[in-house]
């Protein structure tokens, strides 16, 4: 199943889970510190929920996204279309973009980053929230040793793997790539790393040293 047939269970996991709006909401908006006036991109919009959290701070956001369920949920300005393709935009036409929760289903991340740096104007932001790659390594997973304390299985973390993770009755993929695969296509295509910040699990005190999220902020140089 793809994602544009997962709208009933991506809704149904946002309304059970606390986490979006109490960790990555909160995570991305300090990141990316929308500008008031600002023209951004989202990319992976969703439900629209980081449109209105962008919009509400005085910035006007575009959306793509490939569920068109979710687009339609949103009730705001989002093209139904696949990344990283973005030709049907215009060079230079925003002030920055961001990417939440959706880099690590995108199979190719270096054309994303050139796509995206032709799109927002010179001296624009880039920001992405995803799942870290520690734990989207293929065979990575949590440990218990004798002692009771939990460790990580780093699993196949130099690989260009995937995952596949439950997704309601259906399975979703996750691409992975090193941190250094990241942040090489980034800086590959013009951006310039200003902000990384990674968080652990947000209710798994065993796990407080083990990252979960990651986020970045890059700046596409003139």
């Amino acid at each position: 199943m793809s994602w544009s047939e997962l709208s009933e269970w991506w809704l149904a996991e946002l309304a059970s889970d606390p986490a979006y709006e109490e960790v990555v909401t909160p995570l991305f908006l300090e990141v990316f510190s929308p500008e008031i006036g600002g023209r951004y991109l989202d990319l992976g919009s969703g439900d629209g929920r980081m449109i209105k959290a962008v919009s509400e701070r005085g910035s006007t956001v575009h959306g793509i996204e490939l569920n068109q369920d979710l687009a339609a949920h949103s009730k705001t300005a989002v093209v139904v279309a696949a990344l990283p393709d973005l030709e049907f935009l215009r060079s230079d036409s925003y002030d920055g973009a961001y990417c939440v929760l959706t880099l690590e289903h995108i199979l190719d991340h270096q054309a994303f980053f050139a796509a995206v740096g032709r799109v927002v104007k010179s001296a624009g932001v880039l920001a992405v929230i995803m799942n870290h790659p520690v734990w989207t390594a293929p065979g990575s997973s949590p440990i218990t040793d004798s002692d009771g304390e939990v460790l990580w299985r780093p699993g196949e973390y130099f690989s260009m793997g995937t995952t596949e993770e439950p997704a309601g009755s259906s399975t979703v993929t996750f691409y992975h790539r090193s941190t250094a695969d990241l942040l090489n296509a980034a800086s590959s295509s013009g951006w310039a790393l200003e902000q990384m910040v990674e968080r652990p699990h947000h209710d798994l005190e065993e796990q407080a040293g083990i990252p979960r999220l990651l986020a970045c902020r890059w700046r596409l140089l003139p």
